[in-house]
């Protein structure tokens, strides 16, 4: 058994921390909204997943020091923003001295670090061997079901990679390890940006001939990009990578999807966010992606245009129209 800190009580912080108390670890997760931490801790309901009762083993709290003093193992479900501010906490509090786990996916805007980077940045190295990460396929909706679910661990050292398995692994929620942690966490970020454009061309009327070409063609645009972050493109055609891009450009579950629907249906990017009321990972991954190709020089016209949509207030139609006009060259894969 674990002592283990969770960071984050959204929907996906709370249904990876009911996998682990239900793995028998003792799990005490910190809120930022201490209204949430207070409503969880009393009625065991989070306000996102409805009729789902969190394991009463867990403890929520706003307290950092609270959640994080003894623990055997820190992970977090915060946002890829939240990353550096929410580890410099972290570490103003206690010296880094156990296992850090990250959940969530993006690219950081302005350094263009991937988030075990980022935090590896705060530890002073390039590859902290207390960092691995976890992704793939996986809405927080299906997971407190117990719907089948696949997802790979990834970490700078080998040992990590097992305790990840080990903590999370239950008989409907399989974990493949994957050495690529650069590969596993780009796939991650880089799938948001596509399923913005999936859910603006469904939203625009476009069927599923469409939505098939912009996720073959974005995850082109992800291969290509994947190469500056020193990634194993072959990684992208996992979980991480093939695998997270179909559940999140096609579920209902899928803010991202959801957010770029709202947009296309006449909302601005504002009104779609809070309409969704939860994090749209995408819509802060669109800019450091969109960094990370202009200043390498690589063309990404899906990540661009709908970088344009979200921020320079380009019509969606004008955006898909622009797609759709670009000279066709030879596919390569």
């Amino acid at each position: 058994m674990k002592r283990i800190g969770y960071l984050g009580a959204g929907t996906w912080g709370v249904a990876l921390a009911t996998i682990l108390a239900q793995n028998g670890h003792r799990v005490t997760v910190w809120a930022r909204d201490q209204k949430l931490a207070d409503q969880l801790q009393q009625t065991r309901r989070h306000p996102k997943l409805n009729n789902f009762t969190v394991p009463e083993s867990l403890v929520f709290t706003s307290d950092m020091k609270q959640a994080i003093h003894g623990a055997d193992v820190l992970i977090e479900s915060v946002t890829s923003a939240g990353i550096r501010p929410v580890f410099k906490q972290v570490f103003n509090l206690e010296k880094a001295h156990c296992p850090i786990i990250l959940t969530s996916k993006g690219i950081e805007q302005g350094t263009g670090l991937l988030l075990p980077e980022v935090v590896s940045d705060l530890l002073g190295v390039s590859e902290s061997p207390l960092v691995g990460c976890l992704s793939g396929p996986s809405h927080a909706e299906e997971i407190i079901n117990n719907v089948p679910t696949s997802v790979v661990c990834s970490a700078y050292e080998s040992s990590l990679m097992k305790l990840i398995h080990e903590l999370f692994t239950t008989p409907t929620f399989r974990i493949y390890p994957n050495s690529d942690i650069r590969g596993v966490s780009f796939g991650g970020a880089m799938k948001n940006i596509i399923a913005i454009a999936c859910g603006m061309a469904d939203g625009l009327g476009g069927g599923d001939n469409t939505k098939a070409a912009l996720m073959t063609r974005g995850l082109h645009e992800m291969r290509k990009l994947s190469v500056v972050k020193q990634c194993r493109p072959e990684t992208l055609n996992g979980l991480s990578g093939m695998g997270d891009l179909c559940v999140t450009c096609l579920s209902v579950h899928s803010r991202n999807y959801r957010f770029g629907r709202l947009m296309a249906e006449g909302l601005s990017p504002e009104g779609a966010r809070q309409k969704i009321g939860m994090a749209v990972e995408g819509i802060y991954t669109c800019v450091s992606a969109r960094e990370l190709a202009r200043k390498n020089g690589i063309p990404v016209p899906i990540t661009e245009a709908t970088y344009s949509i979200i921020y320079e207030n380009l019509d969606p139609r004008e955006a898909v129209k622009a797609l759709l006009t670009r000279a066709i060259k030879e596919e390569h894969l």
